[in-house]
């Protein structure tokens, strides 16, 4: 049978080429071809399945950071400001998609996975340099869309971690009456690092699971539980909400530096466009698809980021989960949404295990396949967390990620992959300007963004800003 590879590369593509050289007859291949169809169609993802891969790839840990974010921003620019950045999140990944039917029409390719079509469309261009180093396009896009997707599941493990010692240490005082949180000082029973480590062996049983249909079953669990969580956490925040009035409009420049990181970081899923539209039945339906959960996951982001600052105003913390009260009902928010992010991370997990795996597997012969496969699925995994010890911070984490890599593959790539690809055919000035903004602006956040997230990570802990996550210290500061 054959695999259709997560980022679009079809192994019976690949093995039919070595075959070839081996003197395999064309007649004997097309019949295999036919053989495998009905398999492969039976494998691949309904409208349905395709939508909730999406809403989960975009609804994730920078969700429950965006009331920060609006802090960063201010009330008035804040909301503003992310419904702008939703509008051309999403405008790049249809610029994404349409460059890649556009060079697969061109090139009569089935599919073009994002590295491809970067590489492609340099081959074309008019710049001589460009098109003799056109390789490394694919290259740089590969690069980023490693470090973005593990520096997510980097951040999943921090999350994961931090929920559960939270769940297990304030046990004790955990009551059964819901009332607004307190400030108390406790000494962490055991350092956060062990529930990483706790977490570990779970995950990397997690991501062994490769095809993505049986992963939207998963999916499926995850956005369930974070729906109820997010019901709850609404639920809340609505009851008292204090007059938005004294709240400022705009905050400093440096502090919406790290809005700007949040904000990209929270849409998570430009990495998983091109491979979600490849797994589908009709892959023609996708942008349908997009469309749809981008506009829900960007009014979800707006009302509870919106919401949820002026809720807490001034106290507002790095997740808003730390502003919830300390009783039972709001606890299970928490475990909920640890669940949501637990099988949320195998899918961020499949992009960058689908660049480096094929590569490792090239290396070694055919009966150490299966092992290299595994060996690299727990050394990825085994990496993320050690990350995840390794910095504390988690709300300086979100900003550094996705100034460096985020935004450069969602805001700063496509609009360049559509210059090179469509000038040769007469493209309008309007196109030509808007797409030079959209890559200044990626660029000015991805500049600016990392040197205040850089700046921020060397300066000594302040425990009024600093989350909960922090692995180095003595004590915790937990609201109750």
């Amino acid at each position: 049978m054959s695999k259709t590879s997560l980022l679009g590369r079809d192994d019976s593509e690949s093995n039919s080429q070595d075959e070839g050289s081996k003197s395999i007859s064309e007649s004997s291949s097309s019949a295999s071809s036919e053989n495998d169809q009905p398999a492969e169609n039976a494998n691949r993802l309904s409208m349905m399945q395709t939508l909730i891969h999406l809403l989960k790839c975009n609804i994730g840990t920078g969700l429950l950071g965006l009331p920060l974010a609006m802090k960063n921003a201010g009330i008035l620019v804040g909301p503003i400001s992310l419904l702008v950045i939703g509008i051309i999140t999403a405008h790049c990944m249809v610029i994404l998609l349409n460059c890649a039917n556009h060079l697969s029409q061109r090139l009569q390719k089935t599919f073009v996975n994002y590295g491809e079509a970067m590489m492609y469309s340099l081959e074309t261009c008019p710049n001589a340099w460009l098109r003799t180093h056109s390789v490394w396009g694919r290259y740089t896009v590969s690069f980023l869309l490693i470090i973005t997707q593990l520096g997510f599941c980097s951040v999943y493990f921090m999350f994961m971690a931090d929920n559960l010692q939270q769940l297990v240490e304030e046990a004790p005082v955990t009551s059964n009456t819901c009332q607004p949180r307190k400030m108390l000082v406790l000494t962490p029973i055991l350092d956060v690092r062990f529930y990483m480590l706790t977490i570990l062996p779970f995950l990397v049983l997690l991501v062994f699971i490769q095809n993505l249909k049986v992963l939207s079953v998963f999916s499926t669990l995850a956005n369930i539980t974070t729906l109820a969580s997010m019901g709850l956490i609404f639920e809340y925040i609505m009851q008292e909400i204090p007059d938005p009035s004294n709240l400022p409009l705009m905050a400093s420049w440096e502090n919406f530096l790290l809005f700007f990181g949040t904000a990209v970081f929270t849409f998570e899923g430009v990495g998983m466009v091109l491979p979600l539209k490849n797994q589908m039945k009709h892959p023609q339906q996708f942008a349908f698809v997009l469309y749809l959960g981008m506009t829900l996951v960007t009014i979800l982001f707006i009302c509870l980021g919106s919401f949820g600052y002026m809720r807490f105003g001034s106290n507002t913390q790095a997740s808003i989960t730390l502003n919830l009260p300390n009783c039972w009902l709001y606890q299970l928010v928490k475990l909920m949404y640890s669940i949501g992010i637990f099988f949320t991370y195998a899918l961020q997990f499949h992009v960058p295990a689908e660049i480096i795996i094929p590569f490792v597997i090239s290396q070694v012969s055919e009966s150490w396949t299966l092992f290299a496969d595994l060996s690299v699925r727990t050394a990825l995994v085994c990496l993320t967390c050690f990350s995840a010890i390794l910095i504390p911070r988690l709300d300086l984490v979100i900003s550094l990620v996705s100034s460096v890599s985020s935004s450069a593959l969602a805001l700063i790539i496509p609009p360049l992959l559509e210059l090179i690809t469509f000038y040769p055919e007469d493209m309008s000035c309007v196109t030509i300007a808007k797409d030079i903004m959209i890559s200044i602006v990626g660029l000015l956040g991805c500049i600016f963004g990392t040197y205040q997230a850089l700046y921020e990570l060397i300066q000594p802990i302040n425990r009024s800003t600093a989350n909960s996550t922090d692995v180095y210290s003595h004590h915790y500061l937990f609201l109750f």
